[in-house]
């Protein structure tokens, strides 16, 4: 018996469309943080800079290749869902977008290549030196978070327990002492990793959006505290079952596949 209203009138629809911004807007910075760091590796005024560069652009590419590719039709999944039925017809091009999209995650290879490359290589490399220089960055935005005040302060809580939370899953999983049992769920840390690279990125626009009005900052603060506040805990359950280590994927019988 009430009026009828328009879609984005419903809570779970505002849901829906501001994970799909926090997602790709968050790709795209994620994308353009990579070419900045390409560049940088090259035109750096100092030896030092351009060697910073280059080992945070070898971490990061594992995730810049697969972040995007997953959570971009992940993102076209949702605009689907907002329209219902019609979303699944060519009334629409939500539909196209789904289709077009869902080649990323196997162009430069399966994610678990991908996962494998990041844990079994990326990270360990130098004696985790690219790690070290990523959770330096991160503490850095955080801190600079914090000195904004409470709002900024609790977003830069949640980050750097993520972090720490990688840092410490990355820790365990290298004394295992075992390969095979280290990267069994490889695909599982690269996830977790790329939230929490794209939530400090996410950080990083809110300071930049921080006093600034206008919708367009309105919009980067509400999808940033999205990101920080619904997205970011998902790593949470990932990296506990991570520093588990179980064989469940080693010793299975195939033949109960």
């Amino acid at each position: 018996s009430s009026p009828q209203v328009t879609l984005v009138e419903h809570p779970d629809v505002r849901r829906m469309l501001l994970a799909q911004k926090s997602y790709v807007e968050g790709a795209l910075a994620l994308v353009l943080l990579a070419a900045r760091l390409h560049d940088d590796s090259e035109t750096a005024p100092s030896d030092a800079e351009r060697e910073e560069a280059l080992a945070l652009l070898g971490l990061l590419t594992p995730v810049v290749k697969s972040w995007p590719s997953q959570y971009g039709p992940a993102a076209n999944d949702l605009a689907i869902q907002v329209l219902g039925g019609a979303g699944y017809t060519r009334d629409f091009d939500v539909e196209l977008h789904y289709r077009d999209n869902r080649l990323n995650p196997i162009h430069e290879g399966t994610h678990g290549i991908q996962a494998l490359d990041l844990l079994g290589r990326k990270v360990l490399l130098d004696g985790g030196k690219a790690l070290g220089l990523l959770v330096a960055r991160v503490h850095a935005s955080a801190a600079r978070a914090r000195a904004t005040g409470v709002d900024g302060s609790a977003l830069a809580d949640r980050l750097t327990t993520a972090c720490d939370d990688v840092v410490a899953t990355t820790a365990a999983l290298g004394a295992l002492g075992d390969p095979q049992r280290m990267l069994a769920d490889a695909t599982a840390y690269l996830e977790a990793a790329g939230h929490l690279v794209v939530a400090w990125i996410w950080l990083d626009q809110w300071l930049a959006a921080h006093g600034k009005e206008g919708t367009f900052y309105d919009g980067k603060r509400a999808a940033a505290t999205y990101f920080l506040t619904r997205e970011l805990p998902r790593t949470g359950p990932m990296l506990a079952m991570l520093r588990e280590a179980d064989a469940l994927t080693l010793t299975l019988d195939p033949t109960v596949l």
